[in-house]
């Protein structure tokens, strides 16, 4: 699954340029075999720090996003999804530290960055987004 995602972000990234929140819900998509509408996609077009501002983290927000299509999917009710986006919200801060872009990626934007600097964070953040909905089903949110 790890080499999976690897290879996948630096695909995404590289290849089609596509940012963090969008690359997270095209690979969540695969890995959980869910597909996503091409409008889901356009709507996660901003969402990399709040198209730079350096808010909330992309890989948080294409997470986000994605909890709510899935446990939908599964037939779960809205309040079961909001407690999932909340748990998740709470776990990344843990893991990661923070939720914001501005503090996960403190260079910011700047025109003089290498494109992609977060390739290594995208990946880390996928398999633990994967991670924690893997955990939501196996303990009987499906």
């Amino acid at each position: 699954m790890k080499e999976y995602i690897r290879n996948r972000v630096h695909e995404l990234y590289w290849k089609d340029d596509v940012n963090c929140a969008r690359t997270t819900i095209i690979c969540l998509s695969e890995l959980f075999e869910t597909p996503i509408r091409p409008q889901t996609l356009w709507s996660a077009v901003g969402l990399h720090g709040a198209g730079g501002y350096r808010a909330q983290c992309g890989l948080v927000e294409g997470t986000l996003m994605f909890i709510g299509i899935y446990l939908h999917e599964l037939g779960r009710e809205e309040a079961e999804i909001v407690s999932a986006c909340y748990g998740f919200a709470s776990a990344f801060e843990k893991a990661f530290g923070s939720l914001r872009c501005l503090e996960l990626r403190p260079t910011g934007f700047s025109k003089s960055d290498p494109p992609h600097m977060c390739e290594a964070l995208t990946c880390k953040g996928i398999a633990f987004a994967y991670q924690y909905i893997s955990e939501l089903v196996k303990q009987g949110i499906n």
